[in-house]
This record gives structure tokens, sequence and C-alpha cells, in this order.
């Protein structure tokens, strides 16, 4: 069997599908969608962005997620200064529905209701666990890539949660004073917290971003192929039941590039997040 540093690194690259795009117009929600070139009873995930990030900013990993056989769909609503994360998540939900009851592509491809999960980043993090709370689609996996903090908060949603989930953070989130992944996994007793070495939670959207003008971090390769491959290989192993990638979805195993937790963080109040941002 390879060894996890090796399949770490396989899944770094593009997996052996070829890969269509399309627009989830078609069906009357903004978005994008992506899919192998064909193939039936896949798995598919919907994916959430962050606060004003378009959904073709994640191009690159929804394409890498569908070149290794997961559909991926990525609505591109909820983009104004001030969304709402409860719309965004419902949207998440409509798009899995959209993927789970209309034939994609050119009639040569379908996806398995029992093999959905929704992610995010950021915003479209927390948006992930709204949806996976109440959504009628039942996902299978939830993943939350450095989850934002939210109103209503996140957190409420996590405490109801009995879904697996993964919840990835960058190094000093738990001080950040918009991060609240630390919180959701004292919330989500069913999630793992995992630590993506030297990550940047704004890095994972290619290109320019709004934020940029703000002084804040942009774009950064390093985030976007640590978290591909973590994300495909959690997905992987919760949708596929793929043994290959089992460590992925396992709490006790240490993954590339991440972060060995002795214990999970104690929550970290706004006040003392504050008062680290300026002391």
């Amino acid at each position: 069997m390879a060894t996890i540093k090796r399949l770490y690194t396989t899944l770094t690259r593009p997996g052996p599908h070829r890969v269509l795009r399309g627009d989830l117009a078609f069906a009357g929600l903004a978005g994008v969608v992506y899919t192998p070139q064909s193939g039936y009873r896949l798995p598919a995930v919907a994916f959430g962005h962050d606060w004003l990030t378009g959904a073709d900013r994640y191009a690159c990993l929804l394409e890498h997620l569908a070149s290794w056989g997961i559909v991926a769909v990525a609505p591109d609503t909820g983009r104004g200064l001030a969304p709402s994360v409860l719309d965004l998540s419902a949207d998440l939900g409509r798009a899995l529905e959209i993927a789970t009851e209309v034939r994609l592509g050119p009639g040569r491809i379908s996806v398995d209701r029992n093999r959905i999960a929704v992610a995010g980043h950021g915003f479209g993090g927390s948006a992930a666990v709204f949806a996976a709370a109440g959504s009628s689609v039942n996902p299978k996996a939830v993943a939350a890539i450095f989850p934002t903090v939210t109103a209503p908060p996140a957190e409420q949603a996590a405490a109801a949660l009995d879904v697996p989930g993964v919840i990835l953070s960058a190094p000093g989130d738990a001080k950040a004073l918009r991060s609240n992944a630390v919180e959701l996994a004292h919330a989500w007793r069913s999630a793992t917290l995992r630590v993506v070495s030297k990550a940047s939670s704004a890095g994972l959207p290619q290109g320019r971003r709004l934020t940029g003008f703000f002084g804040l971090p942009t774009s950064d390769r390093r985030t976007q192929r640590r978290v591909r491959a973590l994300l495909t290989g959690y997905l992987m192993a919760q949708l596929l039941g793929d043994k290959t990638f089992r460590d992925f979805a396992d709490p006790l195993v240490a993954l590339p590039r991440t972060e060995a937790l002795d214990a999970l963080p104690e929550p970290v109040s706004p006040e003392e997040k504050i008062a680290a941002l300026f002391g």
C-alpha cells in the first residue's frame, strides 16, 4: 500500500479524468459546475466561496476535484458587501439538488445522492456548516476550509451536526479575529481540526482579490496545493469509502503538511483576539 506521503504527493497533481466545465445558470442558479468527462453515480461536492470572492476564483480547485472523479458545483451568489450566510447555505443545497436531479454534461454523467458533500472557504466554510444542518440533501461529509465568523454564528448549527467533518485552519487562526475554526471544532463533535502548515487563510482563491486592496493577504500557491491534496483525499475517503485514502479521514493519523495537535486548542474570546491583534 502506498504511504501517506506518497498519496499526498499524488493528490497534489491532477487526477486521471478529463474535465468538463458547465454553467449552473441552465438550471436557474448562478454558478459553475466541473465534472469528469463521463461517469454514473459519481460523488459530488457543493463549494461555497469566501466574502467578496467569486466562484471563478476557485476554478483550479474545482477542476482538480473533477479530475479525481468528483463532481464540483459552486454557486456564484452572495457576493455583495453584506451577504447572508443563510442564503448562501441555501444555494449550496440547491446546487446539490441540481447535481443530483439533472443529467449533467452530454448525458453521460450522473451523481449518486448518497455520495454528496458540502464544503467552502472562509465565509463559504461557515455556510457549508449551515447547509449541512439545514439541507434536505443530507450530505455524507462536510469540509470547512479556514472558516470565518458569521451572523448568525455557524457554531450554533455545528452543535447539532453528527455528520463527519474536517475543519482546515491556518497557523495563528486560533487568535485571528475573523476565524472561528477552533470554536467550530469545539461545537462540532464529529469534526476533525487540522492546521495546515505555512498556509494563508486568505490564500486559497487564485488571482487578484478585492481584499488585496485593503492590505489583506491574497493568492498563495502553497496554500492552494496543500488544500487541494487534503480536501481531495478526505472526500475520496468519505464519499467513496476508498480504503486507499482512509487515512485522510482518520483523526488519529498525522497528515503531511499539517501540524500535530496534542489537544484541541481552547477558544479565544473576541476581546483576547483584539488584544493580540493590537498588542
